[in-house]
């Protein structure tokens, strides 16, 4: 379990993945392939934006249903 709390506005590794429904290995995977970019946090722990989240989401959905 991550211990550092992200602000508002702002998703862990862990809150990230739950959300695309994948793993935090995947979520770093997408930081290496440049689909998701880190926003702040420490590099461990690092944190993304909640907007970089919600269109990586819409991205995905939109992939699946086509």
């Amino acid at each position: 379990m991550e211990p550092h709390h992200a602000p508002p506005g702002y998703y862990r590794t862990s809150d990230v993945a739950r959300a695309l429904g994948t793993t935090p290995g995947a979520v770093r995977n997408l930081v290496y392939r440049g689909k998701l970019t880190r926003a702040g946090g420490t590099q461990r722990h690092p944190w993304f934006t909640a907007q970089d989240v919600a269109a990586l989401l819409a991205e995905r959905r939109q992939r699946a249903t086509a």
